[in-house]
């Protein structure tokens, strides 16, 4: 059974609300994500830059780098869009 891209995408951002990231504007990702066609490169559009949209990724004190490492890779993300999230999460 496979997994249809938006669902596929709502549990990454299930995941990353479970490995300690809280999101700003939580719907409005979810709904660009399910709109698009390539999911892992809007959302790292999203990451980088979300903020003039009122979208941003805050690590909380739950926050697990570990966690999120093996979440990007789970979900086949490159090195790179880790990266990017890496460098645009509030701290």
């Amino acid at each position: 059974m496979t997994t249809s891209p938006s669902k596929e995408s709502t549990q990454f951002i299930n995941s990353l609300k479970r490995a300690g990231v809280a999101i700003n504007n939580e719907r409005e990702v979810i709904e660009r994500l399910e709109e698009a066609r390539e999911w892992h490169y809007a959302f790292t559009t999203l990451a980088r830059e979300g903020k003039r949209i009122g979208i941003w990724f805050t690590a909380t004190a739950r926050t697990n780098s570990d966690k999120l490492q093996r979440l990007f890779a789970r979900y086949h993300f490159s090195g790179n869009a880790k990266a990017a999230f890496d460098a645009h999460l509030v701290r």
